[in-house]
């Protein structure tokens, strides 16, 4: 099973795992529980220069055992994670107890934050697993406070045909519409991130929303 495999936990059409079976190990993979502290450092750095240097709201979408979370409120940011798992919130909530945290059991497609707004909509692999990523960056689009920003971590994964993930070029392009500032930041190279050497394609796309 790729990385990318491992870390679906946020949508509803990832019928075939069962995540709250799988919660109990899901931190066992490196960039998962981040429990290297090598890793957890490359992480940190890279969320650090992804984030905004003020405090913020942080909506970490299909945010798992919650490590990114941890991550950001560790930053000073507030973060509200949503995943579909209730075992994987119950983890979330006890690795960030005392934080100013709160998680959430829903679809991360369909958040269930009713009128709350974000500064940040934080997803990692997550967006490639969903069949209309399109519609669905655009309702993430609507949760965003003006000038908030997407930081989406993504990929390609394995060489299986068809690709399985989302190439950077395509979710540039589903971006373009809805944000006026996008960057691509490359991760393959970087195996302190995955606790060895990749070769696929691995990336983040940080987009700045250009109107309200």
């Amino acid at each position: 099973m790729t990385n990318g495999e491992h870390a679906i936990t946020g949508t509803d059409t990832d019928t075939d795992v069962d995540w709250d079976a799988a919660a109990a190990d899901f931190d066992d993979e490196p960039d998962h529980g981040l429990r290297d502290p090598e890793v957890r450092q490359a992480w940190a750095s890279r969320l650090r220069s992804w984030l905004p240097e003020r405090a913020c709201d942080v909506l970490d979408l299909g945010c798992g055992t919650g490590s990114l979370s941890l991550l950001a409120a560790e930053q000073g940011h507030r973060v509200t994670g949503v995943d579909r798992s209730p075992a994987m919130v119950d983890l979330a909530r006890a690795k960030l107890a005392g934080r100013d945290a709160a998680f959430l059991v829903g679809d991360a497609a369909a958040p269930p934050v009713g009128e709350e707004r974000f500064d940040v909509v934080l997803v990692r692999h997550v967006l490639w697993t969903l069949p209309d990523p399109g519609r669905v960056l655009r309702h993430w689009r609507g949760l965003l406070r003006p000038r908030g920003r997407f930081v989406l971590v993504e990929g390609v994964w394995g060489t299986t045909v068809p690709a399985v993930g989302i190439a950077a070029d395509r979710l540039t392009a589903l971006l373009a519409p809805l944000a006026g500032d996008i960057r691509v930041e490359r991760l393959s190279g970087d195996a302190r991130l995955w606790g060895r050497a990749v070769d696929d394609e691995r990336y983040a796309a940080v987009a700045v929303v250009d109107r309200p």
